[in-house]
């Protein structure tokens, strides 16, 4: 840590600086305070030493500017005879200590190095809160180091704070639930209702007026008034899951409420403003189902202004140590159970597996392996060599080509970098369905 010496008068300067250097500390000093303020600024890694009597801004006023920055900077003041009131009440207004001319050089040393020492915890202790946040923001949200989550995390970032309409694309448990809360938490939005619906959870006859509402008398059993999922989202977020199972005759009406912000409830003639984001969420490939005639290319389009593509978890195989240890201590905590120790032979499986449920069919496991209920994976691979392990993983790896392929042997030859012979050649040793395109 560094301290900043203040004082107008050279020898006074000189021998503080000779004394707390000997002492072990970096000492820069300054003949007024104007030159140091500079280094003033907040998270400022040490201790001032100042003179209170000085020409231009005095101690005091440093003092001032100082708690203004940083209120927990430790300012030391160097005070002379007659002025402890004076140096009592700069105590009471933010300063650390004082020291009374004449003083000794075991005094300066040792009011220092209390000052440096409480800084030092101050620091850490910040350091500790931010962590913490972190952990509680979007890091603690969408956990994992590997860069296609810490790319998935800035985006996010980014565009939260907007009113850009997003489209989230990824399997089934790849999180597009927890994304679109997350842009919500970070959005200005974040007071209002977070309204979520599940387009493939809901029989189409009851689809219109979940969404849009109904007046009453509307349609035989609509005794009252219903406001629907847009409406009730205003103000906030409305996230659409699963939103290729939509129907397409309501699709055009969905299409006309983000294009002018209003709706009609079922049975109603009055236009009513909607203020609400929507954030859509797919599993399936609008844009290949709208050229099957399946889905709105034009809705396709207004949604597709931000779109967040989703990894499925054997693409970020990094981040499933990480994961299953917060899983397991997720689940130790709601079970009452004890944490049990995840053998490194454990956590290879792990990651050798192919996981088509994705984050969600890891978290299941977790929760069995707390129970002690985990009899599908093999509690141990030390019966596998290397050779084997090799294997495991290549196959891992062209099951995954191949699926991004739809099972084309020569678009999933390019993607890997093979030969279509090599390839087709593995395919057949590993059992493996493909197409012969």
């Amino acid at each position: 840590m560094k301290v900043l010496l203040i004082d107008d008068e050279e020898i006074i300067r000189h021998a503080g600086s000779q004394t707390l250097e000997l002492a072990g500390f970096a000492v820069e000093n300054f003949a007024d305070a104007e030159s140091a303020l500079p280094q003033l600024q907040a998270d400022f890694a040490g201790v001032v030493v100042c003179d209170v009597c000085l020409p231009g801004l005095d101690g005091l006023q440093l003092l001032a500017k100082s708690v203004q920055k940083d209120a927990e900077l430790p300012v030391v003041l160097i005070t002379g005879h007659g002025d402890v009131a004076m140096a009592v009440q700069a105590m009471r207004d933010g300063a650390y200590d004082f020291i009374e001319k004449p003083f000794s050089s075991e005094q300066l040393i040792e009011v220092v190095r209390r000052a440096e020492e409480k800084r030092k915890l101050v620091l850490e202790n910040r350091q500790l809160r931010r962590e913490l946040e972190r952990r509680s923001g979007i890091e603690g949200r969408l956990l994992g180091r590997g860069a296609g989550i810490e790319q998935l995390r800035r985006r996010i970032m980014n565009i939260a704070d907007t009113d850009a309409d997003v489209l989230i694309m990824g399997e089934t448990g790849t999180g597009k639930e927890l994304v679109a809360r997350c842009l919500h938490e970070h959005s200005h939005r974040a007071a209002h209702p977070f309204v979520a619906l599940n387009c493939g959870a809901l029989p189409e006859q009851l689809f219109e007026s979940e969404i849009f509402g109904h007046e009453a008398g509307a349609f035989t059993g609509a005794s009252k008034l219903r406001i629907g999922k847009i409406e009730y989202a205003n103000g906030g977020t409305l996230f659409l899951d699963e939103l290729e199972s939509m129907p397409l005759t309501l699709q055009v009406k969905l299409l006309r409420v983000l294009q002018e912000r209003q709706l009609e409830r079922l049975g109603g003639n009055i236009s009513i403003p909607v203020n609400c984001r929507v954030i859509a969420a797919s599993k399936s490939d609008l844009k290949l189902l709208s050229d099957q005639q399946q889905f709105r290319l034009d809705l396709y389009y207004r949604l597709n202004v931000a779109t967040l593509n989703l990894q499925p978890l054997r693409e970020r195989r990094e981040d499933i140590p990480l994961l299953f240890e917060h899983f397991v201590l997720q689940a130790a905590l709601r079970y009452h159970r004890p944490a049990p120790i995840i053998a490194p032979s454990r956590m290879r499986e792990l990651m050798l597996q192919s996981w088509p449920g994705n984050v969600r069919e890891l978290r299941n496991v977790a929760d069995r392996f707390v129970l002690a209920l985990l009899d599908d994976l093999p509690a141990s691979e030390a019966a596998l060599d290397l050779p084997s392990l090799v294997e495991r993983f290549e196959k891992n790896l062209i099951e995954d080509a191949l699926l991004r392929a739809e099972g084309q042997i020569t678009a999933a030859s390019l993607s890997l970098g093979l030969p279509r012979k090599t390839l087709y050649d593995k395919v057949k040793k590993y059992h493996l369905g493909a197409g012969e395109g």
